[in-house]
């Protein structure tokens, strides 16, 4: 009986800890998406040579993108560039609406062996931010 009382009393410390660990690793993954992102730095590493990827869907796309960006929704990053053999050392950007979306690609592709990835964040704030 003691076994199973002594049990019981610990179950809300675990939980307790459980749900600790559960936000902070919330917020590191919510940190490393946002990372990067500085429109200065991007538009430097574009006239740099860097690969542009807009990870927004064809529609967004056809609504407006950077200059020589080419479309590859997220959700197909790591396979795309794998067809079209883009080396994994190259120089690359990654964009969205948001951020959000190139923060999950950028992460694809780092695991993927990508070692030259930068999350460029909003278009709009890019655009905004485009060197005249």
């Amino acid at each position: 009986m003691s076994n199973a009382l002594n049990t019981l009393l610990k179950l809300p410390v675990k939980i307790t800890w459980l749900l600790g660990l559960s936000v902070l690793l919330m917020l590191v993954s919510t940190f490393s998406m946002a990372a990067d992102q500085d429109a200065k730095v991007t538009w430097q590493k574009i006239e740099a040579g860097a690969l542009v990827i807009d990870v927004r869907t064809p529609g967004e796309f056809a609504q407006g993108h950077l200059p020589n960006a080419i479309n590859i929704p997220y959700q197909q990053i790591t396979s795309e560039l794998t067809t079209k053999e883009i080396a994994k050392d190259r120089s690359i950007i990654v964009y969205c609406r948001s951020g959000n979306r190139s923060g999950i690609a950028n992460k694809m592709l780092v695991t993927d062996g990508y070692s030259n990835v930068y999350n460029g964040g909003a278009y709009q704030t890019l655009m905004n931010a485009k060197p005249k």
